[in-house]
């Protein structure tokens, strides 16, 4: 192992043991940031009378509290370990530049991916802290550790503050190009989730950039050039995410859903179902052409990437009919996870893709 490699690793071994001793003095300290048991506070919300909106929301929607009772296990759920597959997306450039059996590269795309899973669990933790008032008024978000009161707002941030900085250390010590983009990431969630979120249409394209900063540092820290084809179908595909979470939203929260989200108020099903509609379209096209792209079939010759344009369209249809008959979308990890069909295709085509590229 290099050099580079060992002093990644010593950052990212400095970042635990900061966030751990962090997590320590929150859970010990007599001063106002210990957590203690507060499942008091959820039992007093689940009494609280609810709008017939809220009401008829939460009867679509089976949801289960978290079942941790100690303080330390609140805590992880508030960092949602289940959203860090999003952070596969930083394996991108390293599948498609053929650098998966460069060991070397595969350790510095996997420490890259750790960055993110730490940055964005500390940007989660500010987000639920500003929006714990309006998740108290939702049917699913009600039950975060946060706006449930199972976690305090100085220990979330106490935390978030120490993710934080281990995250952009690690990036730093990793590759200097590297911090950057995990700087700008953390900018503009912390922005999206202290005003953006609450803009119409800018909401979804600054949720699509998290995803594209991503494959952005997977090429950054290997050194590789990414293809504009790349950059194109992860925007499309994430702007497909983030409007189908927002029709989710708003079909489950129904009047109610400007009162926990301003920028719903613009929002109507028949016009996100447009938006979908159009990005769903460019999403598979946008594939479908870079698989028959001069860039690709330089890039791989003799493969027959274009084979796995029909896996790309039947995972579309699939998450489609999970968000219209299923009523889904709103947390895109969840369904993956919970919807076998599903999985299994991202899986196959996954695994098509690797086939294709590397033998």
């Amino acid at each position: 192992m290099t050099f580079h490699i060992r002093r990644a690793l010593s950052a990212a071994t400095l970042g635990r043991a900061l966030l751990w001793a962090v997590m320590y003095y929150l859970i010990t300290s007599p001063s106002g940031c210990k957590l203690g048991n507060a499942w008091g506070a959820v039992d007093q919300l689940r009494a609280k009378p609810r709008t017939s909106g809220m009401a008829t929301a939460a009867s679509k929607v089976e949801t289960s509290a978290p079942t941790s009772p100690s303080t330390l296990g609140a805590l992880m759920d508030s960092l949602r370990p289940s959203q860090w597959v999003k952070n596969g997306f930083v394996f991108c450039a390293l599948i498609f530049s053929r650098s998966l059996t460069d060991w070397h590269r595969l350790a510095l795309v996997t420490l890259a991916a750790l960055v993110f899973c730490a940055i964005s669990s500390a940007t989660y933790l500010v987000n639920d802290v500003l929006d714990a008032p309006d998740d108290r008024q939702h049917p699913i978000k009600r039950l975060r550790p946060v706006a449930s009161g199972r976690v305090s707002r100085k220990a979330a941030l106490c935390t978030a503050a120490a993710l934080g900085f281990a995250a952009l250390a690690g990036s730093w010590t990793l590759d200097h190009a590297f911090f950057p983009v995990v700087s700008t990431y953390a900018a503009i969630n912390l922005v999206y989730s202290a005003w953006l979120k609450q803009v119409m249409l800018v909401d979804v394209f600054v949720i699509a950039a998290g995803f594209v900063l991503r494959v952005i540092g997977g090429g950054v820290v290997i050194h590789v050039e990414l293809s504009a084809w790349l950059i194109v179908c992860t925007t499309l595909l994430a702007l497909f995410l983030a409007l189908s979470k927002r029709r989710h939203e708003l079909v489950l929260l129904g009047e109610s859903a400007s009162g926990h989200r301003s920028s719903l108020a613009d929002y109507t099903p028949h016009f996100l179902d447009q938006l979908i509609g159009i990005v769903t379209a460019s999403t598979v096209m946008s594939y479908a052409l870079y698989t028959l792209s001069e860039d690709a079939r330089t890039k791989f010759p003799n493969k027959r990437l274009e084979l796995t344009v029909p896996l790309v369209l039947f995972g579309i249809f699939r998450y489609l009919y999970l968000v219209h008959r299923r009523e889904g979308g709103g947390n895109p990890a969840h369904m993956l996870f919970t919807d076998r069909v599903l999985l299994v295709s991202v899986l196959l085509w996954a695994a098509a893709v690797i086939v294709i590229i590397y033998l």
